[in-house]
């Protein structure tokens, strides 16, 4: 009896077991090692799912090794991390029984050439304007993975970049000198194993409307850094004003970004900025420079600055470079300033925090309103404005200002490759109290003054799985009185009030290469942060930091 009872306890333990069994039977197992085969020890070798959060963690032994055990099968990212080395990434990594992953360190010595992400599966997210730095050792690329560090990923496919093509046909309204429609063109060269070239045009078809047009190099140093130029330009021939029709701007930025050693980088440059108004014109010599001291996930840097970047939907384009213009006592201005800027910042892989005090010193603001095209071209304060009928927007100077403030971010990686950002800040802006109707527009500029104000950001953005879609949504508040933005040079600045951003990809191509992608961007959904006022002719301005606009289109990448 007693042996009867054994040998059901056997088969029940054994039952049990199984499944167990079955789960330590998956398991991922490889070799860290340097570029010259060297293994490596003490690496940390991290399992991730597909949206990058940790699964599992372990260190390789004397001999490089590591093995994780106890998986269940699918599809998983594999990274080393190993201390003087750039992290390595193996994506989409089919995990199933006893997988071999080898992985390969790279220092920041070895990764000396620049050229264009080879796209990977074609359903996988992807940017096809983001540049990445790749190995001449083993060919893998460097890469910024979306708010989180860089790392070196392995596709192995050697093979050599090539020219790329960009074509987007766009309608928009609500912008100023860009509304319509629009054609742009861009093409992307590596023509050597160090360079990088960059070319741009954005025109209006059979109209006598706005044109953009950017040329761009850069040329990579190895490990002391890399020197950049752009030039662009900008011809709105509908813009008018007071004295004539005619608006032009034009930059050239010249920048070097300098690595000493692998705790201190720094950037310094020049933009050299020209605008012209009908017959009228200036131009200025605008500097900025930046250094960073790393230490581990923590940096400090310090910052100086003379030209405000706008925040642009793209991220990239002409409008990046070039100034805005106003016209204050008949002649041509630009907008500009001093900013100088002491943070502090860690990253880690999911997330990042930030925070830094600064002064600012602001000339020429630009001051911004919709009206419509007679009233303000027969209105006898028109001479230091700037009009374009096309949009029905105008631009006035400001007073010049001064302000001191503070400013915080906060960001985090989310389940499904999503992610949140959240920022707030204190400072000066140019605010616009009510006025009685029947005011010139004299006076209703002249009453614009600096004040102290907060502001508070947060964005979302993400890929939908399955459809591919990217999508972006941010809401900024600040005082409904606000009609300049409250920290002007920053340089994560988030569009004010409710945005959208859409991009899906329309895949032609079996391998996802190419094909077209439709196009959805809308600012100030909700028409917020309008300061309207009635004139003595009986006409109306609505003022506001951020008109509402829309764009929508098509892109094609061959």
């Amino acid at each position: 009896m007693r042996s009867k009872h054994l040998a059901g306890f056997a088969v029940f333990i054994a039952l049990s077991a199984a499944p167990f069994c079955e789960a330590a039977a998956v398991s991922v197992s490889g070799i860290v090692r340097d570029s010259s085969g060297v293994p490596q020890i003490g690496a940390e070798v991290q399992l991730l799912r597909p949206d990058l959060s940790l699964v599992k963690s372990v260190y390789t032994d004397s001999e490089g090794r590591f093995l994780i055990v106890s998986l269940i099968p699918g599809r998983y990212s594999i990274k080393a991390i190993g201390a003087s080395f750039l992290p390595s990434l193996r994506e989409n990594v089919r995990v199933h029984s006893a997988t071999v992953v080898n992985l390969t360190l790279n220092t920041l010595y070895e990764v000396i050439q620049w050229l264009p992400a080879n796209p990977r599966a074609g359903d996988a997210q992807k940017d096809d304007w983001q540049w990445t730095l790749r190995s001449a050792a083993n060919r893998p690329l460097l890469r910024w993975l979306e708010d989180g560090p860089l790392v070196v990923v392995s596709d192995g496919s050697g093979s050599k970049p090539k020219l790329k093509a960009r074509l987007m046909a766009t309608g928009q309204a609500g912008t100023f000198g860009e509304s319509g429609e629009r054609f742009s063109t861009s093409v992307e060269d590596t023509p050597s194993e160090s360079r990088e070239l960059l070319a741009q045009v954005d025109f209006a078809p059979d109209t006598d409307a706005g044109m953009e047009s950017m040329l761009g190099f850069k040329q990579d140093l190895g490990f002391a850094g890399s020197v950049e130029s752009v030039a662009a330009i900008s011809v709105d021939p509908q813009v008018q004003s007071l004295e004539g029709q005619g608006f032009e701007a034009a930059a050239l930025s010249s920048e070097e970004m300098m690595r000493l050693g692998d705790a201190i980088d720094a950037e310094a440059g020049a933009n050299l900025v020209m605008g012209r108004v009908a017959q009228s014109s200036t131009t200025d010599m605008l500097p900025f420079a930046s250094a960073a001291w790393h230490r581990g996930a923590t940096a400090w840097h310090y910052r100086v600055a003379t030209m405000m970047q706008q925040p642009e939907a793209d991220g990239s384009g002409a409008q990046g470079f070039l100034p805005r213009v106003v016209v204050h006592n008949g002649e041509a201005e630009i907008e500009k300033g001093t900013h100088q800027e002491l943070g502090w910042e860690r990253h880690t892989d999911s997330t990042g925090m930030a925070m830094l005090v600064y002064t600012d010193k602001v000339s020429n603001p630009v001051l911004e309103a919709r009206g419509r095209a007679a009233d303000v071209s027969s209105s006898t304060d028109s001479a230091d404005l700037l009009f374009d009928p096309m949009s029905g927007l105008l631009r006035a100077a400001g007073p010049s200002y001064s302000a001191t403030g503070v400013q915080a971010s906060f960001e985090r990686r989310l389940p499904g490759g999503n992610s949140v950002r959240m920022s707030y800040a204190t400072g000066g802006a140019l605010s616009m109290p009510a006025l009685s109707r029947g005011v010139n527009l004299g006076q209703v500029i002249s009453a614009a003054h600096m004040r102290r104000a907060q502001m508070c950001s947060i964005s979302l953005s993400g890929t939908l799985d399955g459809t591919g879609t990217r999508w972006r949504a941010s809401y900024t508040w600040q005082p409904d009185d606000m009609v300049t933005a409250v920290a002007p040079f920053a340089t994560d600045a988030v569009m004010p009030h409710l945005n959208i951003r859409l991009r899906q990809p329309i895949h032609i191509m079996h391998d996802g290469t190419g094909g077209f992608e439709a196009l959805l961007d809308v600012n100030n959904l909700l028409a917020e942060g309008y300061r309207p006022y009635i004139l003595s002719d009986g006409s109306v301005l609505i003022f506001a930091e951020d008109q509402r606009s829309m764009r929508a289109g098509l892109a094609f990448t061959f």
